[in-house]
């Protein structure tokens, strides 16, 4: 494994971190403030590439895994919420186009999407069903030309302002558990689709909806992949967004990491700076080593990722311990900055709850626990 990063990869890097001081941070107070991340915004990244997908040859194709990870970090730096917001369009819709999509669908749906005109999001988990996919109770029933789709997402990132959704739903309720899904791409503006906003507190500021479908017409050609794989399909979408989702956290961590030690740098208490203190250099020297020992993970990830290989267990292990790290390393930067941290406007104030966030998406702490322990058993098997 090489692990000096390619230059083009750091020069990509550079450019986006300008992107960022350009077309986020100067955003990011009033966005914060309204909860809601402006259509325009999508369509600068997709005008500047950094959406990792092209549309080439009559199809969709993906970039480097690395480079998508050491930019998921970089965004979530300045902001998880937004950072999520991107990834939600690429690896979880975007993704669902890309692995499973027909030519004819990628062809008509997927260059305005890498331009960021169209606004994709993945509508799987339910009221009753979050973890156990297989448990989701939204109905697709056939009709002439298509089916019709019935029911409710819970939880959808990027639902208040999407166009596109990839969708997950019971084809055949007499199926067994494996058989009973299906995957569709449904457009959100059609008719019998309703929205509500979720009041959140986490990733600020992107969304997080609840879709309604009373009756939905989805067209025959807008099933994605093959019908009654709809459960496999969704989890291939998980392991792969996995990865980025991993950069993400990890940038939770860092962003915390490098807020906390820039005041503890400067900060005096009982006539010393907290720097200083041998206690909090332990745990500074700690917290770095944490950090780069995910980094590592993620990286290896992205290797296997980039190379062909089966990543599923270090897809599990990258967001497992990105996602550890980022617990102790948010509480630990807020407790640096005392009861300013508890101020909803300061800059520390959002990380510890977006690190409680990532733990959450594309699996819980457990679901990648569990994912680990198989992934190992087939090794002894």
């Amino acid at each position: 494994m090489e692990f000096s990063v390619p230059h083009e990869l750091t020069e990509d890097l550079e450019r986006f971190k300008e992107f960022t001081k350009t077309h986020i941070k100067p955003q990011l107070p009033a966005w914060n403030q309204k909860k809601e991340i402006p259509p325009q915004f999508f369509c600068a990244l997709g005008e500047n590439g950094w959406y990792g997908l092209q549309f080439r040859d009559n199809q969709l194709v993906k970039g480097s895994a690395l480079r998508e990870a050491m930019l998921a970090e970089a965004a979530a730096k300045v902001s998880p919420g937004v950072a999520v917001a991107i990834l939600a369009h690429i690896d979880l819709g975007l993704s669902g186009l890309y692995l499973f999509g027909s030519k004819d669908l990628q062809k008509q749906f997927g260059p305005p999407a890498v331009l960021g005109k169209t606004i994709m999001c993945l509508g799987n988990t339910e009221a009753i069903a979050g973890s156990d996919v297989a448990g989701i109770a939204m109905t697709v029933q056939r009709v002439d030309g298509g089916w019709l789709l019935n029911g409710a997402k819970a939880y959808v990132t990027n639902g208040d302002i999407a166009d596109l959704a990839v969708v997950t739903a019971v084809s055949d309720p007499q199926a067994s558990r494996n058989k009973r899904l299906s995957m569709y791409l449904v457009d959100l503006n059609a008719k019998g689709v309703s929205r509500k906003r979720l009041n959140k507190q986490v990733w600020i500021p992107s969304d997080l909806t609840r879709l309604q479908f009373k009756d939905v017409f989805v067209p025959k050609n807008q099933l994605l992949g093959k019908q009654g794989e709809g459960l496999q399909q969704v989890l291939t979408v998980f392991t792969h967004s996995r990865v980025p989702i991993a950069g993400l956290t990890l940038g939770t961590a860092v962003g915390a990491f490098e807020l906390a030690l820039e005041h503890a740098k400067k900060r005096e208490i009982f006539g010393q700076k907290i720097s200083d203190f041998q206690a909090k250099a332990f745990e500074i020297a700690d917290f770095h080593a944490k950090i780069e020992a995910a980094r590592l993970m993620l990286w290896k990830a992205c290797w296997k990722v980039d190379n062909g290989e089966d990543f599923r267990q270090e897809s599990s292990l990258a967001k497992y311990l990105a996602v550890e790290v980022a617990r102790e390393v948010t509480a630990w930067a807020a407790d640096i900055f005392g009861a300013a941290s508890v101020i909803l406007e300061h800059p520390i104030h959002k990380f510890p709850m977006d690190a409680w966030a990532a733990s959450l998406g594309e699996g819980t702490q457990d679901v990648q626990k569990l994912i680990i322990f198989r992934e190992l058993m087939k090794r002894y098997a």
